[in-house]
């Protein structure tokens, strides 16, 4: 029996090497095709929305304070030896204290919003008071000595009044409180020397003073 020629084996190895070709191409195609899959991404993916950003709800203002209103009070201490009046415009106020004899001050400061004030004046003299309504209380320091008073809302011609003027020579420098009811408390200085002060007209003003007529006017911040 004869062995297969060399042709057959040529044969045989070629048909092998066909084989291996196209196994190995098969394969390089679904490895190619499996990796395109798992590099493709699955799904396209969406934009997410926007965050919104949700502030808390910011709290009211709170209430406005509204500055007193412009009024004038007048009144006497507790102890009825003096009067006290005050002139109040815009925050601002001015006071005078007067016993109508020898003792008087002229105060001044601010008036705040809930209605307290703290008026100073010439040698150390203070007026602590608050407005309550229709009404001031408090009370003056004056002259190592305290003063509780109540000064009721006036209305014209009460009020606060002064009058300054040279005179024959002196230097005349008046202030009056006119009462609810029209009584007058008052003291004019002379060249530093003060005395109760002449009764001026409500109405008009006018006082005649060592034979000249002055105008005391109603006396404002």
């Amino acid at each position: 029996m004869k062995r297969p020629g060399p042709l057959l084996t040529l044969l045989a190895g070629l048909l092998l090497a066909v084989f291996m070709l196209t196994l190995n191409a098969t394969t390089g195609t679904k490895n190619a095709s499996s990796s395109y899959q798992e590099a493709s991404p699955s799904a396209t993916p969406q934009a997410s929305p926007p965050a919104t950003s949700t502030s808390p709800p910011s709290s009211p203002p709170p209430p406005s304070k509204s500055a007193q209103p412009n009024a004038d009070y007048a009144g006497r201490t507790d102890d009825n030896s003096s009067a006290v009046a005050v002139s109040l415009r815009g925050g601002k106020a001015i006071a005078y204290f007067c016993d109508g004899r020898s003792k008087e001050s002229w105060l001044k400061g601010d008036v705040k919003d809930d209605g307290t004030m703290k008026l100073t004046g010439k040698h150390g003299a203070e007026l602590n008071g608050t407005l309550n309504g229709r009404s001031i209380r408090g009370t003056v320091d004056l002259g190592g000595q305290r003063y509780a008073f109540t000064a009721d809302k006036a209305v014209k011609p009460s009020g606060l009044y002064r009058a300054t003027a040279t005179v024959r020579g002196a230097k005349l420098d008046g202030g009056w409180i006119v009462l609810p009811g029209g009584k007058q408390v008052g003291i004019l200085d002379r060249d530093g020397k003060p005395a109760a002060a002449p009764a001026i007209d409500p109405e008009t003003g006018t006082v005649t003073v060592d034979g000249q007529t002055l105008t005391a006017s109603p006396v404002a911040p």
